[in-house]
């Protein structure tokens, strides 16, 4: 007797951009919000000062959302409702909890997700069990003594819903 196949595994869809400007960042992020929906988690990675709050304030422009995206470090979580008919924002900011989703449980962002977008910086190894389905972003820039603005982002979408979307709409 044969066995069925297993299904296919979702191939991870990964695009790479060079992002030369703080406005250019924040524009990527504009253009990234047209691809995104209530229920999508975007991991955002790279070192301090890399852009990723720049990211996400182009992020909260393209959803139209109310009030100043900032870097929610001090606040852990902020959330952003829509000033019309899209998705609120959450802006999660994971660097100073040092443990897994057990730790951000009371974050509830498993209830915040389905109506939401949520957005977390320094997320890796802690919120990756929310879904299957996310969209991590890595942004890179050379460290040390510089001024170079220049930013290599790697966007990687795993999952169905990443699969199907088309991020080589964001190389425009």
């Amino acid at each position: 007797m044969e066995r069925p196949a297993a299904p296919a595994a979702h191939q991870a869809a990964e695009i790479r951009l060079t992002i030369t400007s703080p406005e250019r960042m924040r524009e990527l992020g504009r253009r990234l919000a047209r691809l995104l929906r209530a229920g999508d988690l975007v991991m955002l990675s790279g070192e301090l000062g890399a852009g990723k709050t720049t990211l996400t304030r182009g992020l909260g422009e393209g959803l139209g959302v109310r009030g100043a995206v900032t870097s929610p470090t001090f606040v852990i979580a902020r959330v952003h409702p829509s000033l019309g008919d899209g998705p609120p924002l959450v802006h999660v900011d994971a660097y100073r909890l040092a443990g897994g989703l057990d730790e951000m449980e009371d974050l509830d962002l498993d209830v915040s997700l389905p109506d939401s977008v949520i957005v977390v910086e320094w997320g890796e190894g802690k919120v990756e069990e929310l879904t299957e389905d996310r969209l991590q972003i890595l942004i890179h820039r050379a460290v040390g003594d510089t001024t170079d603005e220049v930013r290599h982002v790697t966007l990687t979408g795993l999952g169905e819903r990443w699969s199907k979307a088309d991020l080589e709409t964001l190389t425009g």
